[in-house]
């Protein structure tokens, strides 16, 4: 799974970094940006909750 953030949507609120820092961090434009590689197994699920979380539903977590 990777997840995929719209920076064009994204408010950078730093919520996911938050939930899923093994994933999600702010980039120096203040907007988040996610991990480009696979997301690990034991963190797939705060992946998830950071998706679910997003606010303007920037984020998506795809197979």
């Amino acid at each position: 799974m990777r997840a995929h953030v719209d920076k064009d949507i994204c408010i950078g609120c730093g919520l996911c970094p938050d939930i899923c820092p093994e994933v999600f961090s702010m980039d120096d434009d203040g907007k988040a940006i996610a991990s480009a590689e696979e997301i690990p197994e034991d963190v797939i699920d705060s992946a998830k909750e950071a998706e679910e979380s997003c606010p303007v539903e920037a984020i998506k977590i795809e197979e």
